[in-house]
């Protein structure tokens, strides 16, 4: 088995820009591996859409977030970035999300410090946590990981909550408290984007949420003002909602699938998708077959 979590370091420190498309369950992951992509991003936003069909204001749980970083990431073999939220709770519960985060095979976390229960990061209401009890949660992180590798992001969401001073002050702190990345959330303008970028010491993370609150760049240009990583969290879903509600649509008009065809995958193609040959493969193999 790849050690993910090494290899996810490894890139981190290479200094070409990297791009993680937002997946939000095991296909999802499956399709953005088979795309070419080097490391997907489990969102949180994701999971509370698809697994509860709920917006992401702190109702995903602990256990549920985890069980879904287990299946994503046996599902594909590349690393695979978790979004934890606040770790849960406290310093302790941190600890616990880690651990069960490295047993699931993640390569790396986001760790936020929104007061919980959290909110998107590009929602109103926001609210954060002292930076001393954030930098604890810090250190505890780190202390559970142990001798994994895993990546350590500190996401600030102090921008919309009190402001950009405030958020860079705590962005430097979580460096210290030993995170390995940082990302200010939901900055607000260009000149915000290049402040952090120009203050803040790499890698750092920028967030392109569709619609939202920061400036939409490219991935270059977010390179040449200073950000190593861009996660585009939601895309895939948002695209994939529109897709379905444009075949339920017609499905419930028409009666039939028959003028939709051409924006489906075949059966076939599908079956490739998940592996099915290869199950037949096993069945053979072992005798399991009828």
């Amino acid at each position: 088995m790849r050690d993910h979590a090494s290899t996810l370091r490894t890139r981190l420190g290479a200094g070409a820009p990297l791009a993680m498309p937002g997946v939000f369950d095991a296909l999802s992951a499956r399709l953005a591996a088979r795309a070419g992509f080097e490391v997907v991003f489990l969102s949180g936003y994701g999971m509370s859409a698809t697994q509860l069909g709920e917006p992401d204001f702190g109702i995903l749980t602990q256990g549920e977030a985890i069980a879904t970083a287990e299946r994503v990431c046996a599902a594909v073999d590349v690393p695979v970035v978790v979004d934890s939220d606040t770790g849960y709770g406290n310093a302790v519960n941190v600890m616990r999300t880690v651990r069960e985060l490295v047993r699931a095979g993640a390569a790396g976390i986001f760790l936020e410090d929104q007061v919980w229960p959290k909110r998107c990061g590009h929602m109103r209401g926001k609210r954060v946590i002292p930076v001393e009890e954030q930098v604890g949660k810090l250190r505890a992180a780190v202390e559970a990981r142990g001798d994994a590798d895993l990546v350590i992001v500190a996401r600030t969401d102090a921008r919309q909550a009190v402001g950009l001073e405030d958020a860079i002050t705590r962005a430097l702190a979580y460096r210290d408290a030993g995170a390995d990345a940082l990302f200010v959330e939901a900055p607000q303008s260009l000149d915000e984007l290049r402040e952090i970028g120009r203050r803040l010491p790499p890698p750092l993370v920028a967030n392109m949420v569709e619609h939202g609150t920061t400036p939409d760049l490219d991935l270059a240009e977010l390179a040449a003002i200073g950000f190593s990583w861009v996660v585009y969290p939601v895309a895939g879903l948002f695209a994939a909602t529109y897709a379905m509600q444009g075949l339920y649509a017609r499905l419930r008009a028409d009666g039939s699938t028959r003028g939709f065809r051409d924006r489906l995958v075949s059966f076939p193609e599908f079956n490739d998708l998940i592996g099915l040959d290869q199950k037949y493969a096993l069945d053979a193999r072992f005798g399991s077959g009828s």
